[in-house]
């Protein structure tokens, strides 16, 4: 990125600051919030996070209009728990939902979120906000288990897990959706969804009526069908294994860029800008065509690849402008940072494992904090605490310093037991927190719900979730 940017010194933050930081938020009035959340992007799909041959002009200029964060983390390495996690603030894991990855309805229920539970786009529903999700919902196919049974009052998109661009169809059904109807636009998914969220910032100009868009885009998430492109002759099950190329996805990740620029323009355009938060990261990690470096590992993996993602926010006057960020965030952050900025609070007996990130972005100083992750595909565990990392996969542990080894190759557990067994201990106190359930031990998918989509001869599910993540050499 050419912008010279200021990066934010890590340490806890002074209590003046917080102090300065809650006078002007007191002091200004409900702020229209929208949330772009991309799909299977690689922490370093755009141009201001690295990219080396896709170009992003309109997500760079945003990250130069507000604070890239540097250590933006997703709550799954896979799409449906990352989800549960945005509309709740919780760890994935505090629900039993959320160990299916990705959700799909059985025995546990059709919906992924507890009927009632206040959810972010039902708190800010009750304090008086317009509410959209405009794109993927993912958490239940069901009507107990729609947005429109937790919280949205509109919803234009589809409720699976993807979609062809073109035909619109999910496991051989027509699967774009207005409300509770099918819809019969025709066009590209990514540009659809953007014309449908410049036509929600009209209406809600108009009624003077403060809002919550959940923009969630399904690219670049297979399958990979360019804007140029002709359909696949898919119907969103189309074999991940097979199809796309860098060019493709790259043309797809561009589209994405462009359509953000069309919505951040009508922004713009109708004076809302300054009176809007504007929050973009992607659900997971990247697939096979993205971009993840520095790191290695991708979606599906608890390797920095498959959970370390892009995080871009821009709120005027709130929080400063073109400067990087190293606060160590996680989606469950934006439900508890969305409410502070509107001023709402979560309900009484509510439980909120996120942190506001607005006092350390406004404040700049970095508020000292750990992580914890689980995912049961090669029975995979993680903790970040400070730059060290602990990382099991299947029967190995391993130990890194990310400060000097962002690529996860230096095993450090033997040179430094007592740091390794303080993470593992960790982790171990924060799952005693969290949902284990045998019943579902081992669960993704069977083999026949996502029939197609592996290799031939490669079994779907948690014990083989897909190629195995290559285990760490320290020699490499």
């Amino acid at each position: 990125m050419k912008t010279a940017r200021r990066t934010f010194i890590q340490g806890m933050a002074a209590t003046g600051a917080l102090s300065g930081y809650r006078a002007s938020a007191a002091s200004s009035p409900r702020p229209n919030i929208l949330v772009i959340l991309a799909d299977d992007m690689g922490w370093a799909d755009l141009g201001c996070f690295g990219s080396r041959h896709i170009r992003t002009p309109h997500l760079d200029r945003l990250a130069a209009a507000g604070v890239r964060m540097t250590d933006c983390y997703a709550s799954s390495p896979v799409c449906s728990p990352t989800r549960l996690s945005m509309a709740t603030g919780r760890y994935n894991v505090a629900f039993r939902t959320g160990l299916i990855e990705p959700f799909s309805a059985g025995e546990w229920g059709d919906s992924a979120i507890p009927e009632g539970y206040p959810t972010l786009p039902a708190l800010l529903r009750e304090a008086g906000y317009g509410t959209s999700l405009i794109g993927k919902w993912h958490l239940g196919e069901s009507e107990g288990g729609s947005p429109l049974a937790h919280g949205y009052d509109e919803f234009y998109g589809f409720l699976g897990g993807a979609i062809d661009y073109f035909t619109h169809q999910w496991r051989g059904e027509y699967a774009l959706h207005r409300g509770e109807e099918k819809s019969e636009d025709f066009g590209y998914m990514t540009t659809l969804l953007a014309n449908e969220t410049v036509k929600a910032l009209a209406r809600y100009n108009e009624s003077e009526k403060p809002f919550l868009i959940s923009l969630h885009f399904n690219a670049p998430h297979w399958p990979w069908e360019g804007p140029e492109d002709q359909a696949l002759g898919g119907d969103g099950g189309s074999s991940i294994a097979s199809g796309g190329s860098l060019e493709t996805y790259a043309q797809m990740m561009e589209s994405l860029d462009r359509n953000i620029g069309r919505v951040l323009r009508a922004l713009d355009d109708l004076g809302m800008a300054d009176d809007t938060l504007v929050i973009f990261t992607s659900d997971n990690g990247g697939e096979r065509f993205s971009e993840v470096w520095p790191f290695t590992g991708m979606k599906g993996m608890l390797l920095e690849g498959g959970i370390r993602v892009p995080g871009i926010v821009r709120f005027p006057g709130r929080i400063p402008a073109g400067v990087d960020s190293a606060q160590m965030a996680s989606t469950m952050d934006w439900m508890p940072t969305i409410l502070d900025a509107a001023g709402v609070k979560p309900r009484q007996d509510q439980v909120l494992d996120g942190i506001s990130l607005l006092p350390p972005l406004a404040s700049g100083r970095s508020i000292n904090r750990s992580l914890f992750w689980k995912f049961q595909g090669h029975n995979q565990r993680a903790a970040r605490v400070g730059n060290w990392k602990y990382l099991k996969l299947d029967d190995n542990e391993f130990l890194f310093d990310l400060s000097v080894d962002s690529l996860e190759r230096a095993d450090m557990a033997k040179s430094e037991p007592e740091r390794f067994d303080q993470l593992k201990a960790a982790w171990e106190e924060w799952n005693k927190g969290m949902v284990t359930d045998d019943s579902i031990a081992g669960f993704c998918h069977s083999p026949g719900t996502l029939a197609g989509m592996m290799p031939d001869g490669e079994e779907y599910n948690c014990k083989v979730y897909g190629p195995r993540p290559e285990a760490p050499n320290p020699e490499t």
